[in-house]
């Protein structure tokens, strides 16, 4: 994959984050795909992807994606992003990560690893953000 493909595809992986539709984003995933969000236990294959998508998206009915940036690291990718909304319980949230990912040779993620700071994503739940939408 060359950096443009991989511009690309970050691209509309992230639009498939901002479109409410899982199964979007689970489509970026083998069947057998894993994304493994900081130490919670993976979601492995697309239905279960699907399900961990739609868990944010119900969350966050406004939830916004933005790519901050993509780049090769060794025989992975990494995604950084900033995912903003206001929760369902009222709170806005502003919280930044990166996800690793190991492709397969389809082209498709075969495993993300993603990152975020769950103390600040808890504090902003709790006390809302400090932009607000």
């Amino acid at each position: 994959m060359s950096k443009q493909e991989l511009i690309a595809f970050a691209e509309q992986y992230t639009a498939a984050w901002c479109s409410q539709n899982a199964a979007s984003v689970a489509a970026f995933y083998t069947e057998d795909g894993a994304l493994k969000i900081n130490d919670a236990s993976p979601a492995v294959g697309r239905t279960a992807i699907r399900a961990a998508a739609q868990s944010f998206m119900t969350a966050f009915p406004d939830l916004v994606v933005k790519m901050d940036s993509v780049n090769f690291k060794d025989q992975q990718a990494i995604y950084h992003w900033t995912l903003t909304g206001n929760h369902t319980d009222g709170p806005f949230v502003q919280i930044s990560g990166y996800e690793e990912w190991r492709f397969s040779g389809d082209g498709l993620i075969a495993a993300s690893q993603g990152h975020f700071d769950e103390v600040d994503y808890q504090h902003q739940l709790n006390n809302g953000g400090e932009d607000q939408a």
